[in-house]
C-alpha cells in the first residue's frame, strides 16, 4: 500500500492547532467606575469560583462590625476604597448603617452609594457629600432621616450626579417632592438656551447632571411639572428601552429592580449578613428532659448567691467593728488633746473603782 504524504510538522493530524484553541477570558473585575457598571449586565451571573481571600478576611469584619463601629475609623483608615464600600454595603444589609458608620469609611475616591433602608440621617449625608465629591450614582429610598436638607448639601457638593434613586416610603415621598425644586437645573438664559444642546457648565442651579431620576411611587403632579419643566431628566426609565427618548443609553444604576451596592458583595458570602445588627437576648431554659418543678439556671444562681451573702454578713460585721476600732486609734494618736481625754477619763474610771 502506499503511504500518503508525511506531516510536515511532525504532529499527528489528531492533535488541533493551538492558536486555533479558544482560550477563556479572565474573570471580570468588578469597579465602581461609570464605564465598567453601565456594561455590567443587569444581575451578576451565578458565582462558580470560591470568594477570594480578600472577601473571606472582609466578611470576618463584616460579621464582628457592631464589636468594632466604635473604633471603625482607625482601624479602616489604611482600607482601599473597594474594601470600605463592600464593609458599607455589608452594614446596610445587618440594619447597621448610621452617621457614624458611613462617616468613619467615606472615601474620597467613591463613585456610588447606597443608603436605602438605613438609618443614616441629614447630618451624616452631608459629610459624605464634602468628602466623596465624584458620586454620580446615590440610593437614599427609604431613608426616614435625610431630609431635603441633606439633599440640597448633596447637590451642591456632588456637581457630577447622574442617578439619584428617593422615595420607597411616605416620609421618603414627602422629601422628594420637597427637593423638586432643588433638582431641577435653572439657566442663564432661558430664552436662547435648549434643553438638548445645553452644558453644565452653563446651569447657574439646582442639580447640573443629574438625568435619570428614580422614584417608583411618583405623583401625576411631580411627574408632569419635571416633563414640563426640565426634560432632560428621564423619571423612571424602563429596562427594555436601552436608549431614553433623549438618546442617552440607560446606565444599569437607573433600572428600578436593581441594587445598586450589590456588585460590591458579589464575591461575600451571604452569611455574613444573615444576622440583624441587634443581638437577641439569651434566655436561659431548662432541657426538654428535666422535671417541671426543677429549678432553672437562672434561679439556682440566685438562691446561691443570697446563701454566701447571709453565711459572710457576720464577718463582715466584725470587720466594720473592727475598721471603726482602728480609726478611733488613728484619730487618738494624731491628736493631742484627744488622747489626753481618753487618758483622763480612764485614771477617772480607775478612781472611782478604787472608792
Amino acid at each position: 500500500m502506499e503511504k500518503g504524504k508525511s506531516n510536515p510538522s511532525g504532529l499527528p493530524s489528531s492533535i488541533p492547532d493551538p492558536s486555533s484553541v479558544p482560550h477563556p477570558d479572565p474573570t471580570p473585575k468588578i469597579s465602581s467606575s461609570r464605564s465598567s457598571s453601565s456594561e455590567s449586565p443587569r444581575f451578576p451571573s451565578k458565582r462558580l469560583k470560591p470568594p477570594r481571600l480578600v472577601s473571606l478576611c472582609v466578611a470576618v469584619i463584616g460579621k464582628h462590625l457592631e464589636d468594632i463601629a466604635d473604633d471603625l475609623g482607625d482601624i479602616a483608615i489604611n482600607f482601599p476604597p473597594d474594601v470600605k464600600l463592600t464593609l458599607v454595603a455589608i452594614a446596610r444589609r445587618r440594619k447597621l448603617l448610621d452617621d457614624s458608620v458611613i462617616t468613619a469609611l467615606a472615601d474620597s475616591s467613591w463613585e456610588i452609594l447606597d443608603f436605602s433602608g438605613s438609618s443614616v440621617s441629614d447630618t451624616g449625608l452631608m459629610r459624605v457629600a464634602r468628602t466623596c465629591k465624584c458620586l454620580w450614582a446615590v440610593d437614599i429610598s427609604r431613608c426616614e432621616s435625610i431630609t431635603a436638607l441633606g439633599v440640597a448639601e448633596l447637590v451642591q457638593h456632588c456637581p457630577l450626579l447622574e442617578t439619584l434613586r428617593c422615595g420607597g416610603s411616605p416620609r421618603s415621598d414627602h422629601t422628594a417632592r420637597c427637593c423638586l425644586g432643588m433638582l431641577k437645573p435653572k439657566l442663564n438664559d432661558v430664552a436662547n438656551d435648549s434643553w438638548e444642546d445645553i452644558d453644565a457648565t452653563e446651569i447657574i442651579h439646582g442639580a447640573p447632571s443629574l438625568r435619570w431620576l428614580i422614584w417608583p411611587k411618583i405623583d401625576d403632579a411631580s411627574r408632569e411639572s419635571l416633563s414640563a419643566e426640565c426634560p432632560r431628566i428621564a423619571v423612571n426609565p424602563r429596562p427594555s428601552s436601552p436608549l431614553s427618548f433623549t438618546g442617552y443609553k440607560v446606565p444599569r444604576e437607573a433600572f428600578p429592580d436593581i441594587i445598586l451596592d450589590d456588585p460590591f458583595v458579589f464575591d461575600v458570602v451571604p452569611d455574613t449578613w444573615g444576622t440583624s445588627g441587634s443581638k437577641p437576648r439569651a434566655v436561659l431554659r431548662p432541657p426538654s428532659s428535666a422535671s417541671p418543678h426543677e429549678l432553672s439556671m437562672a434561679e439556682k444562681f440566685r438562691l446561691a448567691f443570697l446563701e454566701r451573702d447571709s453565711r459572710l454578713a457576720p464577718k463582715r460585721a466584725k470587720n466594720a467593728r473592727q475598721h471603726q476600732r482602728r480609726a478611733e486609734k488613728e484619730m487618738m494618736s494624731a491628736d493631742t488633746r484627744a488622747k489626753a481625754i481618753a487618758l483622763a477619763s480612764r485614771v477617772s474610771r480607775s478612781l472611782q473603782g478604787k472608792h
